[in-house]
């Protein structure tokens, strides 16, 4: 009879598996991919029954399920084999790629849960391991003790959804009853029977509680009425019996209140237009300021403004992005740049950021730039699914003067210095 339960359970736990969710698709970069991802695949090392830990090669796919903890994160990523053997006391981030014909590679799918104090927890992974020479080779992992997202539509809900909103009509101070209007997320775990995490939405029907015990036909949604949300933890045993239930609801104004008013920040950075004739000034100094920091033969000019913004301090303090161009024109035969400087042909683009402070009472400018390479920009940024564990170190952002001298560097001509 034991036997008879434990496979009634587990069957519908991965009928629930199949059931379609409401998933939104992230980012591959996103740092609870990684993390997620990073869980999975110390998992799996950690169960391997091979020689050596395998290595992520790259993130293919991420979808999650909701923004609020806990929620899922369902992935699919490929991996290769390192040079390290498993239970060696190494992570797979400590490990390289292992150079050899025969080093197997893989594609895996997981499904890992984020708790509510931050912690990854893997539901289900499974792996499709090829040898470098011979066939396929699945493994799979269920965590059939751990938490599932199922669909909101699961008729396994009404039962406990009925049950959960009588308890709140009982226990509510309201005058009127309360009835389900949408099922926003739920979850299940198998146990000695089953708990659930429900997210719903309810909204005040027409039934007073003076004239009705329990919601009836007749009992309709007020267009005008309250609304709230629940969110509930409910375990049901194996009779289908609603055993516990922990509920804490929320509830809305019967009429939406007017917006609070907008708050301004005086002091704070706001955005002006890229082309307003404020930023004239402001860039000269800019482009002034870039051109005596570096001891190139040519003067650069701004090619582009991206973004500026504007904030009131001791005089307004200006912050600038824009992209900034090699001209024709030499330094020695220009001090300053002239309208007929044009760009080079085969100029590059470097990226730059200043901020500039300017106290008019005082006559006085204080310009700072900042530039890089749009090259080195393009080598630092990670590709779509790159794993950046074993090189996650804090990237320092470098001087102009090194800015302009590696742009230069990879052009073949002389390096530059900047006067401090």
């Amino acid at each position: 009879m034991k036997l008879i339960t434990i496979l009634l359970l587990c069957s519908r736990l991965l009928s629930s598996l199949c059931q379609e969710h409401t998933l939104r698709e992230i980012d591959c970069n996103d740092e609870d991919a990684f993390l997620a991802v990073d869980t999975a695949l110390k998992t799996y090392n950690d169960n391997s029954k091979s020689c050596n830990q395998f290595v992520l090669y790259r993130i293919t796919q991420v979808n999650k399920t909701n923004e609020e903890r806990p929620f899922f994160l369902i992935f699919n990523y490929e991996v290769k084999e390192g040079n390290c053997p498993v239970k060696n006391g190494k992570t797979w981030q400590d490990c390289d790629y292992k150079e050899s014909p025969d080093a197997a590679s893989g594609k895996c799918t997981a499904t890992v849960r984020k708790e509510l104090n931050d912690e990854f927890t893997v539901a289900s992974h499974s792996c499709q391991i090829t040898p470098g020479e011979g066939p396929m080779i699945t493994h799979e992992y269920e965590c059939l003790g751990c938490m599932h997202p199922i669909s909101t539509e699961d008729p396994d809900l009404d039962l406990i959804l009925k049950h959960n909103i009588q308890h709140f009509n009982n226990h509510s101070s309201h005058t009127h009853l309360f009835t389900l209007k949408k099922v926003q997320s739920a979850q299940r775990q198998v146990v000695h029977g089953w708990n659930y995490d429900i997210s719903y939405l309810i909204e005040q029907t027409n039934c007073s509680k003076e004239n009705f015990l329990f919601l009836t036909p007749e009992c309709q949604p007020l267009s005008n009425g309250a609304s709230g949300e629940c969110k509930d933890n409910a375990s049901v045993n194996t009779n289908l019996k609603v055993d516990h239930i922990s509920q804490k609801c929320q509830l809305f104004p019967e009429e939406d209140p007017l917006p609070p008013p907008r708050r301004i920040c005086v002091g704070c950075p706001k955005e002006i237009p890229v082309d307003s004739p404020d930023l004239e000034e402001v860039l000269n100094h800019s482009v002034r300021k870039l051109n005596a920091e570096n001891n190139e033969e040519f003067l650069y000019k701004i090619d582009k403004v991206k973004e500026a913004k504007v904030q009131v301090v001791a005089g307004k303090k200006y912050f600038i992005t824009f992209t900034a161009k090699e001209t024709t024109c030499s330094k020695e035969s220009n001090i300053e740049l002239i309208k007929s400087c044009e760009f080079k042909q085969s100029a590059s683009d470097l990226n730059c950021v200043a901020e500039v402070v300017i106290v008019p009472w005082e006559k006085k400018v204080y310009p700072r730039v900042s530039c890089r390479s749009a090259e080195v920009d393009l080598m630092v940024r990670r590709p779509p699914g790159f794993s950046p564990f074993r090189s996650m170190g804090p990237i320092e952002r470098p001087t102009t003067e090194q800015m302009i001298c590696e742009y230069k560097g990879r052009r073949g001509a002389p390096g530059a210095t900047v006067a401090q």
